[in-house]
């Protein structure tokens, strides 16, 4: 009996050591993961936090037998985001065994590898390109890829702070969003592309018109390169809307010059704007204030529109052109917007932006305007096609999110953001670190702009702006791929040979 008595006086010391390791090691890993700034889904949910990677990291086995693959989630699917967290981290993304990746999807694009290709010592890098040369202060463009707009208010601070420093750090421009330019957005010391929407914030009178005045201070300031005004984005044309009170806080009625505490209403479009016409007088006259280049976003429901847009250029002459056009695919994406428009509004990407560019260059406008592609444009396939396609330069946001770590929670419009990009809770915020982050969003960008180089190599080509349509095929319905010059036959400029 004392025997028996002896072994379970053991045993129950044996447990209670047992838990007293386990619950020190939970407290370890607790300090660890709050402490630590480069995963910030483990530092807002310490130990819990680490479950999402392990499941991550087991799925790719446990999908072979019981769950979808890869390639099937959306809006992005996992090789995507893989993509971009690999290549944020600095880690290797090359693959082993073979493609995931169905090529019978129609529309899929499959690049044209040359026969020869140049050797390694011919390979140059993406050249800048000057936008905006009739205003008094070109911007000379650095990187064919860059950041899309984003507000301060629809995305935190410290997010804002990260992606400043990071597209600083990369040597490509950062657009301010909607929400007007904070002093966050120039932390960095890189490019700022301001964004001008239809309530004009930043730029705006107490009345909601637009100030000359604002404009002035707005340009005075070196960092800000070109102005944008949005007249649509892919993921709500002709939709406005509503920031509510409780979110005007005294900094953000400050930026935005509006009222503390009172909800502001943007409108569906710019009230002053009635046709092209007056588009180009307005792009004119931001021009003529800011002396910076000037441009619009917006998003091509059919292409007759735009017919009388290049029509009205032509007859009122080159100088009266927008200097950049922004073409936002529908399938673009925002922190909150109605279903309907988000699933069913505004023609895709890679419809849109081949139209567009033909239409620009049949007026011989190939050198004065500008094309800018967006819309869900998150990896280096993505934005070599669109430069085949004959885009000028590509735009990203979610891309750069997923730099962030966006781990895609589809909660931007709750204020509950796990990772703190889209979030205003304190809670949240501490843990995105923009002194972590900045870094992985760099590599980011930079990792996008030397695949794409590769893929230009690979097809025969001394950087990607010399690509082509015939460098890319699209995947038919038939089974067959077909020339993306065959669907779409450039037009050829004097300038650019096809």
């Amino acid at each position: 009996m004392q025997s028996m008595f002896w072994a379970i006086e053991l045993l129950a010391q044996v447990l209670i050591f047992a838990v007293g390791v386990i619950l020190a090691l939970i407290l370890t890993l607790y300090i660890i993961d709050r402490f630590q700034t480069h995963d910030a889904v483990r530092r807002n949910y310490p130990v819990i936090g680490r479950f999402r990677a392990l499941f991550s990291n087991l799925g790719e086995f446990f999908r072979q037998y019981f769950f979808a693959m890869d390639r099937e989630e959306l809006p992005f699917n996992r090789a995507q985001r893989h993509w971009v967290e690999h290549t944020a981290a600095g880690h290797g993304n090359t693959l082993a065994f073979g493609s995931t990746r169905n090529l019978n999807v129609v529309g899929t694009p499959i690049f044209v590898n040359a026969a020869f290709p140049p050797l390694d010592n011919q390979f140059a890098q993406t050249a800048p390109m000057i936008i905006g040369p009739h205003a008094r202060a070109p911007y000379e463009a650095k990187s064919i890829f860059n950041l899309s707009g984003m507000s301060f208010g629809a995305l935190s601070r410290p997010a804002v702070e990260a992606l400043s420093i990071g597209t600083a750090k990369a040597g490509v421009w950062m657009n301010t969003g909607e929400g007007g330019l904070s002093p966050y957005h120039l932390k960095g010391g890189g490019d700022v592309v301001f964004q001008i929407g239809t309530a004009k914030y930043g730029v705006r009178d107490h009345d909601g018109n637009l100030s000359d005045d604002k404009l002035r201070e707005a340009s005075a300031h070196a960092q800000v390169k070109m102005f944008e005004l949005k007249l649509a984005q892919g993921a709500k044309p002709g939709k406005g809307g509503i920031l509510p009170a409780e979110k005007v806080s005294d900094e953000i009625a400050k930026i935005r010059g509006i009222r503390v505490g009172e909800a502001s209403i943007s409108p569906n479009r710019h009230t002053e704007i009635d046709d092209w016409d007056d588009l180009l007088d307005m792009v004119s006259h931001i021009r003529e204030v800011t002396g910076k280049p000037v441009g619009f976003k917006t998003v091509v429901g059919a292409t007759q529109p735009f017919e009388e847009l290049f029509d009205r250029i032509a007859a009122r002459g080159a100088e009266a052109a927008p200097d950049f056009i922004t073409i936002d695919g529908g399938e673009g994406g925002t922190g909150a917007a109605p279903m309907p428009l988000m699933d069913l509004v505004g023609m895709p990407i890679r419809e849109a932006l081949p139209q567009i560019v033909d239409l620009r260059d049949a007026h011989g406008l190939h050198d004065r305007i500008r094309i800018i592609a967006s819309g869900k444009l998150v990896n280096p396939g993505d934005v070599a096609w669109a430069i085949c396609a004959g885009a000028d330069f590509v735009v990203s946001a979610r891309g750069f999110m997923f730099s962030l770590g966006c781990i895609q929670a589809l909660k931007c419009n709750k204020n509950t953001c796990p990772t703190g990009i889209t979030t205003h809770d304190p809670r949240f915020q501490k843990g995105l670190v923009p002194e972590d982050k900045c870094v992985k969003v760099a590599r980011y960008a930079k990792g996008i702009v030397k695949e794409v180089e590769t893929i230009a190599h690979s097809v025969g080509v001394a950087e990607p702006r010399q690509m082509r349509r015939r460098h890319v095929r699209l995947m038919q319905d038939s089974g067959r791929s077909v020339p993306m010059s065959q669907i779409y036959p450039s037009v050829v400029q004097p300038s650019q040979p096809d």
